[in-house]
């Protein structure tokens, strides 16, 4: 029988970034409250760009995420680069698009390794793993440290770049850097497929609730930087108008803005880009998608880390494209593209781990004088919402014990960044 009326105060739930609360209260049967309430005070970012140099824009913001800082970064870069009408050379594109690739995987990892196996594996988090599978968590750890050398080789370093500028870099990999990367990705397919094998063997939560999945596009590639707005309901649009795409609105219940499209909410993530772009995956990594049991149109956001695992698949082998390429070209010093005005408005976007990130610069006289950013995470606030209120009514014959962790776990699945900083979440049923 199901149950008519539910408490339950859960806090201290670790495996995600950032400060909320969950409130649900259930009432006779009837779901009368179901919020993610984002508790965190706001960081003021763009107001901080204001009056500054357009050079500073990208050091500035890539502080906003120490997992994300080589996505907003070139997200900064596009936005002023566009503004200013600067064109980077192929160069510079290649290398970012191989940062981009860095990026991903580290956080993709990270995600999937240890913030939402332990779930799976009825583990209260990493740690015990690393002690019954020690293998297991060192070839997490392997990946990652693969990752992230390779944003320092071309970056200077993964958190925080310091080599990323306006118009190109200040830094460049040599052939030997580049040599060695490429004996490692070769090596890393191992690692890839030993994680498939791992999430095929786990059972991942039945839940199906279709949405809208928006993403970056390209027709000749599986985009993660520029070109255009896409939607699995249909339509694409320029980047310039993502406004009328993400429809920002303040809900009272929280800190952070609420998104809505074409219906009530919609998602971006790794879920999203596949399956806006699982046509342009790398064949490697679709062959992982079969391997996982994962086709568009995937509806159950739980597997939102599946599809992860999925783009790491697919970095893997389109980095190694990446690389040959550099390889075959050559890396050469070269000074960054100079801008050809010194004032104009532009928006950069870039598919970062979590979804799509926009930055909007207006400058003027070489200074930021207006800024807006709209973060992935925001974007996928109403839809987690919209995900528990179809979820609670499914589940109130459980245990509350499963009741709060599949809760805990579907917040989890989209990997929330909600600010960057401490973990806590506070799940209270009243």
């Amino acid at each position: 029988m199901a149950t008519t009326n539910l408490k339950v105060d859960v806090h201290h739930l670790t495996r995600v970034e950032g400060h909320g609360n969950i409130v649900v209260d259930v009432q006779n049967g009837e779901l009368k409250q179901c919020e993610l309430q984002i508790v965190e005070t706001p960081r003021f970012f763009e107001a901080m760009l204001r009056g500054k140099p357009y050079g500073d824009a990208s050091h500035i913001t890539s502080r906003i995420c120490g997992i994300c800082a080589v996505g907003h970064a070139t997200a900064s870069l596009r936005a002023t680069e566009n503004a200013l009408g600067v064109t980077p050379s192929e160069q510079t594109v290649l290398l970012r698009k191989l940062n981009m690739h860095g990026e991903i995987m580290d956080s993709h990892v990270l995600h999937a390794y240890m913030l939402v196996a332990p779930d799976l594996l009825d583990l209260p988090s990493v740690i015990p793993l690393a002690k019954s599978a020690p293998e297991v968590v060192l070839r997490a750890l392997r990946m990652k440290k693969l990752a992230g050398d390779t944003c320092a080789a071309i970056a200077g370093r993964h958190t925080h770049p310091i080599a990323m500028t306006v118009g190109g870099f200040t830094h460049f990999p040599s052939g030997r850097d580049l040599e060695g990367l490429r004996a490692r990705y070769q090596a890393a397919r191992q690692d890839v497929e030993a994680t498939v094998e791992l999430l095929a063997s786990l059972r991942f939560p039945v839940f199906e609730r279709d949405t809208e999945y928006i993403a970056l596009y390209k027709a000749d590639e599986y985009c993660f930087i520029d070109g255009e707005i896409a939607s699995t309901d249909g339509g694409t649009w320029p980047l310039e108008a993502y406004r009328s795409v993400t429809n920002e609105q303040i809900v009272p219940h929280s800190s952070a803005k609420h998104t809505a499209h074409q219906g009530a909410s919609y998602m971006v993530g790794a879920l999203a880009r596949f399956n806006v772009n699982y046509d342009r995956l790398h064949p490697r990594a679709q062959a992982a998608a079969a391997a996982l049991g994962l086709a568009p149109k995937s509806t159950n956001p739980y597997l939102n880390t599946v599809a992860q695992v999925v783009e790491i698949a697919h970095c893997i082998e389109d980095g190694l494209r990446l690389i040959d390429l550099l390889l075959e070209r050559g890396v050469r010093w070269e000074e960054p593209a100079k801008p050809t005005r010194s004032s104009g408005k532009g928006v950069g976007a870039v598919d970062v781990p979590r979804g799509t990130l926009f930055h909007e610069y207006t400058i003027e006289e070489g200074y930021v004088v207006g800024a807006n950013c709209v973060i992935p995470t925001g974007q996928n606030l109403a839809n987690i919402e919209a995900d528990m209120r179809a979820l609670v009514p499914q589940i109130l014959e459980q245990p509350r014990e499963k009741i709060t962790l599949a809760l805990e776990m579907l917040v989890r699945a989209y990997d929330p960044c909600i600010s960057c900083s401490t973990h806590l979440l506070d799940v209270k049923f009243e």
